[in-house]
């Protein structure tokens, strides 16, 4: 009897939680769940280590080309996180409360800002992700490896998202890895026109 009476008090435990709105956290890591965004053509896991999220940009581009993030791309990666229990609380965050996890959208500075500037003076949680144009995450992984693992890991990106090796050939800076990275600009090229000019890149249209 004793027994019954404690499991039915748990239940109305229970029943008050859910009437209260209180949810748990999915049993599945979150780190995995967020795969499903790499079913999307638009958008890719480009680096699950740094925890940043590539938005489709274009196919080609010119050295004078704006590289941010448009109204259009950062609508495609809300209605895709929409599903994994994320709502826009900001212009530049997009937050699972439940889960606190956030996606930081870099802020707009200036029409000449370098790439490399967009998430180097952010403030990011452990937890939390970027989402940026490939040219940004390319920018960040020249950042943040070794040369030969970043041209690894920028191979890996522009064959699915391509990325403006011109504007990047521009802003790159006086450090070693910098001038290393620029040897491999060519072969970068080379890479990315022979993913272009193939499908399923080929036909791919800009989101605007």
């Amino acid at each position: 009897m004793i027994g019954r009476f404690a499991s039915l008090l748990g239940r109305g435990r229970s029943a008050g939680e859910q009437e209260a709105g209180t949810v748990s956290a999915p049993a599945v890591p979150f780190a995995e769940r967020v795969r499903a965004l790499d079913r999307d053509p638009y958008l890719m896991v480009a680096d699950a280590d740094l925890r940043v999220i590539s938005v489709f940009d274009d196919l080609r581009y010119d050295r004078a080309d704006l590289d941010i993030l448009t109204g259009s791309m950062r609508a495609r990666a809300l209605k895709r996180l929409v599903p994994l229990g994320f709502r826009q609380v900001s212009g530049s965050v997009f937050e699972n409360r439940v889960e606190d996890i956030r996606f930081l959208l870099p802020k707009f500075h200036a029409l000449g800002a370098s790439p490399f500037d967009a998430t180097r003076y952010a403030t990011r949680r452990e937890q939390d992700y970027f989402i940026l144009t490939p040219t940004q995450c390319a920018c960040l992984m020249v950042d943040s490896y070794p040369v030969e693992e970043a041209v690894d890991r920028i191979k890996a990106l522009i064959v699915r998202h391509p990325i403006n090796l011109y504007r990047i050939l521009d802003f790159l800076e006086r450090k070693p890895v910098h001038q290393t990275f620029e040897g491999a600009i060519g072969h970068l090229k080379f890479v990315q026109r022979e993913a272009v000019e193939s499908e399923p890149l080929k036909s791919r249209r800009a989101l605007g």
